[in-house]
């Protein structure tokens, strides 16, 4: 099988179903904006050991942003595909609280930055809020399953709880934000 089949050539794709769109869709933004979260994920996982904490709450993510993104794709009845469920999301609070719990509270609010890893973490959380308002934005043409939001609101969340988690761990200061002088 090639990898180029030359049928998006004229900028169109095609969607789970057989249906044609063009690669602009608002439904093609928000798969594609959830696959660039998760290679921003697998990114970050380049960073951390396979033995780490962080590692083992990532792996499982990437392949839910993988069911999530052929969910996304899928034009058809929108219960066809489920992929993420709401254990899912409660799964991914779990992983906050824990990550939370092993850092000292936030007290004001910190740069992105700190070690690779957490930086790495960083880009993944921003990539993920992308995916969460292209989503939103598709919600508003087309149903989409509101765990499927709710999993990437959650999402963000736990990266930038993990990035100041892999900071702790590395013990690499925390980069406070100052706001300018006036």
């Amino acid at each position: 099988m090639k990898l180029y089949t030359k049928r998006g050539d004229d900028g169109t794709t095609d969607l789970i179903g057989g249906s044609r769109v063009s690669k602009d869709a608002p439904r093609v933004t928000a798969y594609g904006d959830v696959d660039e979260t998760n290679s921003a994920i697998g990114l970050a996982l380049a960073a951390c050991g396979d033995d780490n904490t962080i590692f083992a709450i990532l792996r499982p993510i990437q392949s839910d942003l993988f069911s999530l993104g052929a969910e996304l794709a899928d034009a058809r009845d929108r219960d066809a595909t489920v992929s993420v469920t709401d254990g899912a999301v409660q799964q991914l609070e779990v992983w906050i609280d824990e990550a939370s719990a092993e850092v000292v509270p936030l007290k004001q609010f910190v740069l992105p930055g700190g070690s690779e890893l957490a930086a790495r973490l960083h880009v993944a959380r921003t990539v993920a809020r992308r995916a969460e308002r292209s989503t939103v934005s598709l919600s508003r043409v087309d149903p989409v399953r509101s765990t499927a939001l709710i999993y990437l609101n959650r999402l963000s969340d736990l990266l930038f709880a993990l990035a100041r988690l892999a900071n702790h761990q590395e013990k690499t200061e925390e980069i406070p934000w100052q706001p300018p002088r006036r």
